[in-house]
């Protein structure tokens, strides 16, 4: 691993023909349908975990999230209860789907996050020997770590924009605690933030396919490792209450087995080929 390529500190702005025009456009990751999606996601968890009843006819500040109802229930992804929405088994089997995908996201992803390109070492490699998550914190703020989760994404045909959106939920970017948390859902700043992200990360092609296999490589052998240590030291993963309550009983406790077709750095898990909504 002593041949990758360090992360560029900004965007490289693509050559322009003379009247202004790119010759190669920076590609869209988060397309209107990837937005939709995430959004009804976090609506969707509210509902399920969370105590907040949406009523049919919004008042305050659900009332913003009123065309996003109107989608969900002429696709049939929730319905009405007397003055208030619930939702359907069709909603909820793609909330399920979805927590399978983000339950794989912190095993599989997650461990890409913080990897020394030059001496090819990942973060990840020492989890263990830090007793608090301060520790942990100031070990990884460091700039010799470069984020590699959306290269592998991409390297594996998943969508690198539900990459960043699940590490928005991971941060608790999306805090339905907060007050007015449904302005900044609807509001264009996070969802402008993910596709920046991903267009500002480093991409497969400059790693190099036989750099990104050997990576891919090493961090699944990590990862089996700390899973094995999860166990044997009895300790949860995860970082704040998405999905928990009375949905978590849904998502099953993984085994080490599970995941061992991941020593394919070109497998990809077939919950991640299904579309979470057909909109």
């Amino acid at each position: 691993m002593t041949d990758y390529v360090r992360r560029r500190d900004c965007l490289v702005v693509p050559p322009r023909n003379d009247k202004g025009v790119n010759f190669f456009p920076i590609p869209m990751y988060l397309t209107n349908d990837n937005k939709k999606s995430f959004k009804a996601i976090i609506i969707l968890n509210e509902m399920i975990n969370g105590t907040h009843q949406f009523q049919t006819v919004a008042n305050g500040d659900d009332s913003v999230l009123e065309p996003l109802f109107i989608d969900l229930m002429s696709k049939g992804y929730v319905t009405t209860a007397g003055m208030n929405y619930q939702v359907t088994a069709k909603g909820r089997e793609v909330f399920d789907t979805f927590m399978k995908r983000y339950t794989e996201y912190l095993k599989v992803y997650d461990i890409f996050s913080y990897v020394d390109l030059e001496k090819g070492e990942f973060a990840f490699e020492r989890y263990y020997d830090f007793e608090t998550d301060d520790a942990w914190f100031s070990y990884t703020d460091n700039e010799r770590f470069d984020d590699l989760r959306i290269a592998v994404a991409i390297f594996k045909k998943v969508d690198p924009a539900e990459i960043v959106f699940m590490s928005f939920i991971n941060e608790n970017r999306f805090d339905t605690a907060s007050a007015g948390w449904q302005m900044d859902l609807v509001s264009d700043n996070n969802w402008s933030e993910i596709e920046e992200i991903c267009n500002a990360a480093i991409k497969p092609e400059e790693v190099g396919e036989d750099a990104m296999v050997d990576m891919i490589n090493q961090g699944t052998e990590l990862m089996i490792k700390l899973m094995q240590q999860e166990q044997e030291q009895n300790q949860n993963q995860g970082g704040n209450n998405f999905g928990s309550g009375n949905n978590s009983e849904i998502i099953e406790q993984e085994t080490v087995t599970y995941y061992e077709p991941y020593y394919d750095p070109y497998y990809i898990s077939p919950i991640w080929l299904v579309p979470l909504f057909l909109w």
